[in-house]
């Protein structure tokens, strides 16, 4: 069976059963819609296992997508010593679960209610729906922003300050979106370009030198 994410399984259970509802009361079409729409949920709320054993300077995709920009963080997250930014664009058709980057302790983690601009767009990072976590490691501090767009309608990010995670581990997904961000800091060297396809826990976006060379 396709594994599942558990926020999809209400998305998964209310067509299913009111397809049902509406076969036996005769509206096979009606019937056939919701099922559609169930497998429509069900592809959505995949959550294939994923491991990687990358060496622990990597940093890995926290989200499976296409890489919209390798540029310059906001002058806030700038200011954190995070000045390098990489967005990852997530289609409908994207595993959305997303993934530690980094093993560490969090140290932030936020959530900010906002607009529902394309994700795609620039102030989208700013402006949208957001949650923003901050992860410090071995090998130095990181940290990514879950990003809602026009479809999406809920960010779901299941961190807390001072938990401790696993490069890799599951840590939320976006409901029906849309982008996730990352930063890194200046010393990190990037690995992907504009364009890539990325798989959270498993593609190696950065690596960070070790602290002694930092």
């Amino acid at each position: 069976m396709l594994p599942l994410a558990p926020e999809g399984f209400p998305y998964v259970l209310v067509p299913a059963l009111a397809g049902i509802l509406a076969w036996v009361f005769g509206y096979p079409v009606v019937a056939v819609v919701l099922w559609l729409a169930m497998l429509a949920c069900l592809a959505f709320f995949r959550d294939p296992a994923r491991a990687s054993d990358a060496p622990p300077d990597v940093v890995l995709s926290p989200a499976d997508g296409k890489v919209l920009s390798v540029g310059n963080a906001p002058a806030v997250i700038a200011g954190m010593g995070l000045p390098r930014q990489v967005s990852i664009f997530m289609s409908p058709a994207n595993v959305h679960v997303n993934r530690a980057p980094i093993s560490g302790t969090v140290r932030e983690a936020r959530h900010t209610r906002g607009s529902k601009f394309p994700a795609y767009r620039d102030k989208a990072s700013e402006l949208n729906e957001h949650s923003f976590v901050l992860l410090e490691g071995a090998f130095g501090a990181v940290a990514y922003k879950q990003i809602a767009g026009a479809l999406a309608r809920r960010v779901v990010c299941d961190l807390t300050p001072d938990q401790v995670v696993t490069r890799g581990d599951r840590v939320g997904l976006i409901k029906f979106g849309s982008r996730v961000d990352l930063f890194l800091p200046q010393r990190a060297t990037i690995e992907v370009k504009q364009g890539e396809r990325t798989r959270a826990g498993l593609t190696c976006v950065a690596r960070l030198p070790s602290p002694e060379h930092a």
